[in-house]
């Protein structure tokens, strides 16, 4: 049976969106972290804290730590690593915004990339995919601290969704000057009536969503 002309197009968009797909994949991994990846985690994050005010931390946090705050989040929020044959270019996480009990449906999030990674989109793919962990685990409120000045971490978050809510004026001392921190919001569901407690976070609700939502980085060319 011959094809339409229309749906021979289509099948084509198909296949060259799965070969596509297919190409990223063995280029591209997302995986969870695990406490093996806190010197990975670490290189990362030390220019962030030695050379700007993004981070309000004085001292780089070693393997060893970032190890045990990669365990500390183990099957209760993603820490999502974006590797390149082998190499970390990037994580993003998940943590609780606060102890108490009536905060237990909001989260804090960050996330870190090496130069080579950055403005390549990969951001953006990242937290799309941490917000549909999030979601599918019951969270209905994200938030990120954002020190002043920081331009293009504002403007990114805005991008993907958040809007500024407050303001802590001169919070944080950091290379000889006080700083500003802004507290941005992104909504991930309506808020129920009767909440139920946000569910465990799984590596199967990761397979899951990913199968789901390997497309985010199917366009990505790092």
């Amino acid at each position: 049976m011959q094809l339409k002309p229309a749906e021979q197009a289509k099948q084509a968009e198909q296949k060259e969106q799965e070969e596509q797909t297919a190409q990223t994949a063995q280029i591209i991994q997302i995986v969870q972290a695990s406490p093996e990846n806190g010197a990975a985690c670490s290189e990362i994050y030390k220019p962030f804290v030695e050379n700007t005010s993004v981070t309000f931390e004085y001292t780089p946090p070693d393997a060893e730590e970032f190890a045990r705050r990669i365990a500390s989040l183990q099957g209760k929020f993603p820490w999502l690593l974006c590797k390149k044959q082998g190499e970390v270019l990037g994580y993003v996480y998940a943590s609780a915004h606060h102890p108490r009990a009536a905060f237990q449906w909001d989260v804090e999030v960050s996330a870190y990339f090496s130069p080579k990674a950055q403005g390549m989109g990969l951001g953006t793919a990242m937290y799309r995919l941490l917000f549909r962990l999030l979601r599918e685990m019951g969270y209905l409120r994200v938030y990120a601290l954002i020190t002043v000045p920081n331009p293009q971490s504002r403007a990114f978050h805005q991008s993907v969704g958040f809007s500024q809510i407050c303001l802590y004026p001169k919070t944080g001392f950091k290379l000889g000057e006080w700083h500003d921190m802004i507290v941005m919001e992104k909504m991930l569901d309506p808020l129920p009536e009767n909440p139920q407690p946000p569910k465990a976070y799984t590596p199967a609700l990761l397979e899951q969503v990913l199968q789901e939502e390997g497309h985010l980085f199917s366009s990505l060319r790092l």
